[in-house]
């Protein structure tokens, strides 16, 4: 049952602000066109391919070890912090940007580029104002080590 809430919240979220919102912001002409591959614009879609990756071994993280869903809603029982959240505590948030601006990058769309400010301005906003509060509740001192041990997004690790 959690996989499948987990799959839903995916359809829901990341593919809204992934693939619809973009779809939304680009011009008829451009995704007819479908962009136009060269060395250059592999670039993006190497990009785009691993922020889905990120986004979804972060998502299998939340589902089986953390025994929850990445939704605020049915969020993880158990603090997730192997695999991609050994090296940053917002891993799922760096897949969802990467895939943005992978599609500015294949698109070649300043308008894309103005949209990844926007969501990850929003995104730390979310993070400082509601998430990191709600998981010091949860999780109390393994959350503040953790803190003290992974940064918030990239960046070297604390030691």
């Amino acid at each position: 049952m959690t996989f499948f809430k987990t799959f839903l919240f995916t359809l829901l979220v990341p593919c809204t602000v992934t693939i619809w919102i973009p779809a939304r912001l680009l011009a008829a002409e451009q995704l007819r066109s479908g962009g136009q591959f060269g060395v250059l614009r592999a670039g993006g879609l190497l990009l785009m391919c691993l922020g889905a990756a990120i986004y979804l071994q972060c998502a299998w993280d939340f589902t089986f070890t953390g025994k929850g869903t990445p939704a605020p809603i049915d969020p993880p029982k158990e603090l997730v912090a192997r695999g991609l959240y050994r090296y940053t505590r917002n891993p799922m948030y760096v897949g969802v940007l990467s895939v943005l601006l992978g599609e500015a990058w294949w698109w070649a769309a300043k308008e894309l580029l103005a949209y990844a400010a926007l969501v990850a301005l929003l995104f730390y906003c979310f993070v400082i104002l509601y998430e990191e509060p709600v998981l010091r509740r949860q999780f109390g001192a393994a959350y503040e080590k953790y803190c003290q041990t992974v940064p918030r997004w990239l960046g070297r690790r604390r030691v």
